[in-house]
């Protein structure tokens, strides 16, 4: 019987489907465990191979899990608002509602062609009005409660207008605002637009105008992380500074709460690491100084925010950001363009850009600060490095003790003062707490760290600063200025932000024929009479808004009375497994922990952490080809491009490059092969230009020129090949695998060609689940090889069946119970490449013992089946099952079946090993000796000569001495 993949696989595939077998309740006696990925977005060019790589290892822990009698929650659902999904539907010139649902149904296919076990009853889009309706009661959660710093937990903001009547706001610092105070009877008297506009200072969700990434070509605000090199990372369109009306995430009210959490969740330590700098808290000063532009005073004070209040007398300069208010005042008319040129630069890069930079840039202001102790006037700089929303938007410089400060004062030639000594060389900074202070006025001769609270007394008792706790972190932008995104449940009234009640839920997205960005920087909700005319908000939720979610909503997804019951809830609790890449660290991840413990702060859960571990699958690489075009150069530009594309083949190319193939060998192969080809005879050099060729053109290396001819509309019909050995030889790269590089691999045509078991285990096999590694196809062939082999343990192409009711030898027992063990420990700790090899080991091991033993095979199948649950399935049925064996138990390993009885021991004669014997452990040394010179190796190198000495070291070696 022939291992027919194809059919077997199809067959369980609709079998699964119609028993509803992953199906899962909320209801059982079983131990839960929930397994989740990480939200995906469907794009519009489907699933390559690196996509699947996170799905399979969950699917394998959720069966393996499953197996072990747990009660699995392994969902899938679509991320489906958001920027993509709109600027793909407008490239392609249709709806993004039809876009989206087409690419969902693509993407579901794909999925379903694995075979993996999702329970799709519980299926959520975020595009749907049953599951945004939710999204929008959470906002209204957000914006109606505040965090109360007493209690460290979020309340109703009604709460807080009942404090302000009883008592103003002396008990509770404005979070925007911490110079705003009044009393029970100011707030009384206040018109309900100030009560409104002080309390919106409150709000976990809130609107006020900042400034942020803005692309005019898309419309829309970016997130930091979507614009590179000051261009949109989709389109690659130019992204400027602008001022917009937000709504923003309160999320820096949980900076403390998300460090904290973080020790009691299973993620990464680089992971937290990442996290925690995003947050960034510090311990430091606020310090203010006088400010003069050029020799005249201004009213204006900078106040700067430093850790290292104890380096007050090592400040050379000031940095403020590019958008610090006080620049307009430090000017002169000296600096004033210089200034405006240089702002006008940053203004073009985004602040994860401005901190990345390795270049030094700055301007200076023509302003200075006053020193508060020495009257020293300290120049006043601008640089992109300081951001308007890290503490005040402006650092003093110390250059001998940070080394950022003494780059930027060596790149502007600043004089640098020594405040420590012999601890700073001249030549780099010294950043340590240790060093006595000189040159330091009244702080002279005390070490660092006991100077910082001197200073910090000292510029508290004079009123020019105060002890700061500070972070990195920053409320999140929570609006975008798109369609497709979910419509805020707000409606203003006379610039009061009135929250829609939660009966009127879902506000449903308009249907519109276009899209086009509404007038002053609005969404494309402006540009609707109707819309405007209800007032409801123009803008859109991020993408962010619904993922920031989905995981509660898998466990009760048709609920239509509320977004989760607390029953559910309870159940399920945190996710125990959530598995996504690293992109998400400081995005995604945060903003679902934020969530969360705004959920559980209000009582609609129990928890506050809603991952309690995270996997980070690493990324699967492509292995991109490439062809060369032949490029001439006359002082190292190029003079010509041929009529006619040339393309070189590779090994020419390195053969140049390397200088073991000089210019005119190399054009006179291109001239006998492409004869009618004629030089510029100016030309001095060769350059190869790059150009990347679709991989499933190219087997291995070797291009096939007749699939290239035809590609892209015949774009290369006329090219000339260069040609070695009568073939055309690409080159190659490892690269990220995207379809712009044309070297992404259909995983459909993988499935079709070797069957989804196949593409599953190969995708485990290629490494660790956790690292990144380039894809190549070719190696899949020993893994399908491997799943032949494991069925013809059971059928014989002309015999039929070869499976027996024999009882198992001990050979047998070791090699199922060893592949037990190892199966189990690797599966547990996400080894799934090992736990591969193990399998192909045992399939060998059992080949070679000709085992076909039902006692055997039957609980290897169960062990295999998280893996490969086709072949498993159907193997299991053909030994006779009515049940699937999803629902059997994993195998009990026991240790008596492992335990080594014998040892193969090296035998010498004379000190030179003449062969390996295997030995009972408990063998006597008589017994030994009686089985080493009846062996015929040992016999043959005896040479027929008297034994004189017999060795045996027990449990090492045997040696014969004659």
């Amino acid at each position: 019987m022939e291992y027919n993949f194809r059919s077997i696989e199809k067959k369980w595939q609709a079998h699964w489907r119609s028993s509803g077998v992953y199906q899962v309740s909320n209801q059982s006696t079983r131990p839960k465990y929930y397994v989740l990925d990480m939200f995906p977005y469907p794009s519009g060019a489907g699933l390559h191979v690196g996509h699947p790589l996170g799905y399979i290892a969950s699917d394998i822990f959720s069966r393996y899990k499953r197996l072990h009698g747990f009660n699995v929650l392994h969902p899938m659902g679509y991320d489906a608002f958001g920027l993509p999904a709109e600027q793909y539907a407008i490239e392609h010139g249709v709806h993004p509602d039809s876009s989206t649902r087409k690419n969902i149904d693509t993407f579901r296919a794909q999925l379903d062609n694995i075979g993996f076990c999702y329970d799709w009853n519980r299926e959520v889009r975020t595009c749907e009005p049953e599951y945004y309706q939710f999204t929008q009661w959470i906002f209204l959660q957000l914006f109606n409660s505040f965090y109360n710093r007493t209690k460290q937990k979020a309340q109703p903001i009604l709460l807080l207008k009942e404090i302000f009547a009883q008592e103003g706001n002396q008990s509770h610092v404005c979070p925007a605002d911490e110079d705003l105070h009044f009393t029970a009877a100011e707030w009384t008297v206040f018109s309900e637009k100030e009560q409104e506009d002080i309390l919106m200072k409150y709000r976990l969700a809130f609107c006020g105008y900042g400034e942020v990434n803005w692309c005019e070509a898309l419309g829309t605000v970016l997130a930091n992380d979507e614009v590179v090199n000051g261009v949109s990372e989709r389109g690659g369109h130019p992204v400027v500074k602008k001022m917009l009306r937000q709504w923003y995430l309160r999320i820096t009210e949980y900076a403390d709460r998300l460090l904290e959490g973080l020790e009691t969740i299973d993620f990464s330590d680089a992971m937290k690491e990442m996290q925690s700098n995003w947050i960034g808290k510090s311990y430091g000063a606020e310090i203010s100084f006088a400010l003069a532009s050029g020799d005249q005073p201004i009213e204006e004070t900078l106040t700067v925010y430093t850790t290292r209040p104890d380096t007050i007398f090592g400040v050379d300069f000031m940095v403020v950001a590019p958008e610090h208010p006080a620049i307009e005042k430090l000017i002169t008319s000296d600096t004033r363009v210089s200034v405006e040129n240089y702002i006008s630069y940053v203004k073009s890069r985004s602040d994860r850009e401005r901190q990345a930079e390795k270049k030094i840039s700055g301007c200076f202001s023509g302003g200075y600060a006053i020193h508060p102790f020495t009257g020293k006037k300290i120049p006043v700089w601008i640089a992109e490095y300081v951001l308007i929303g890290y503490g005040t938007g402006a650092i003093m410089g110390v250059p001998c003790g940070d080394d950022r400060d003494f780059r930027f004062a060596q790149h502007s030639t600043i004089p640098i003062t020594n405040i420590i000594g012999e601890h700073f060389n001249g030549t780099a900074a010294n950043a340590t707490k240790d060093a006595v202070l000189q040159e330091s006025d009244f702080l002279n001769g005390i070490v660092m760290r006991d100077a910082i609270p001197l200073v910090l007394q000292k510029i508290t008792t004079m009123g020019i600063g105060r002890k700061k706790v500070n972070y990195k972190m920053r409320d999140a932008s929570f609006s975008r200025q798109r369609y497709w995104g979910e419509p805020f449940p707000i409606r203003w009234d006379n610039g009061i932000a009135r929250p829609l009640d939660a009966a009127q839920l879902p506000l449903l997205l308009p249907q519109v024929e276009t899209y086009q960005p509404g007038p002053d920087g609005e969404g494309p909700l402006a540009n609707i009479p109707e819309w405007v005319n209800e007032q409801y908000e123009t803008n859109t939720m991020p993408g962010y808004a619904g993922s920031s979610w989905y995981f509660l909503r898998y466990m009760d997804p048709h609920n239509r009375e509320t977004f989760c019951s607390r029953e559910a809830s309870d159940y399920w609790n945190q996710v125990d497994l959530y598995i996504g890449g690293t992109e998400h660290a400081v995005g995604h991840l945060l903003y679902s922990r934020f969530w969360t413990k705004v959920m559980f702060d209000l009582g609609h859960i129990g928890f506050q952490e809603p991952f309690k571990k995270l996997l980070n699958q690493g990324m699967i690489q492509g292995s991109s080809r490439f062809m060369y075009r032949l490029l001439l150069t006359a002082d190292k530009k190029v003079i010509e491009h041929f009529t006619a594309n040339i393309m070189v083949s590779n090994g020419y190319r390195t053969g140049y490059e390397s200088g073991s193939l000089g210019m005119k060998a190399l054009l006179d192969i291109v001239q006998q092969q492409v004869p009618d080809t004629i030089f510029d005879a100016s030309a001095d050099g060769i350059l190869f230009q790059p150009i990347h060729v679709d991989v499933n053109f190219v087997d291995g290396f070797e291009l096939n020129m007749a699939a290239l001819q035809t590609w892209r509309n015949g774009e290369y019909a006329a090219a000339a090949f260069v040609l070695e050995d009568g073939k055309y030889t690409c080159g190659a790269e490892v690269e990220k695998m995207s379809k712009s590089k044309f070297n992404t691999v259909n995983p459909d045509e993988l499935v079709e060609k070797y069957g989804a078991d196949t593409f599953r285990m190969y995708e485990m096999f290629l490494g660790p689940v956790d690292q990144s590694k380039p894809w190549d196809t070719k190696g899949i062939e020993g893994v399908h090889r491997f799943v032949k082999k494991l069925w013809r343990l059971f059928f014989d192409e002309q015999k039929g069946s070869l499976l027996t009711q024999q009882a198992p030898t001990a050979a047998e027992l070791k090699v199922l119970h060893k592949t037990i063990k190892k199966i189990a420990d690797d599966t547990e700790r996400f080894s799934f490449n090992t736990a591969v090899s193990t399998f192909m080991i045992a399939v060998n091991e059992l080949s070679d013992l000709q085992c076909h033993s039902a006692a055997i095979l039957e609980p290897f199948l169960i062990l295999l089946t998280p893996y490969a649950p086709h072949v498993s399935e159907e193997l299991w049925s053909v030994l006779g099952h009515t049940d699937s064996i999803l629902d059997a138990s994993f195998p009990i390993f026991e240790a008596q079946y492992v335990a080594e009885s014998a040892k193969e021991y090296p035998v010498s004669v004379n000190g030179k090993v003449r062969a390996n014997i295997l030995i009972n452990l408990d063998a006597s040394e008589a017994e030994v000796q009686e089985m080493v010179m009846q062996h015929p190796m040992i016999i043959k190198w005896m040479e027929d000569k008297p034994m004189k000495k017999f060795i045996f070291v027990k449990g090492r070696m045997v040696n014969v001495v004659v």
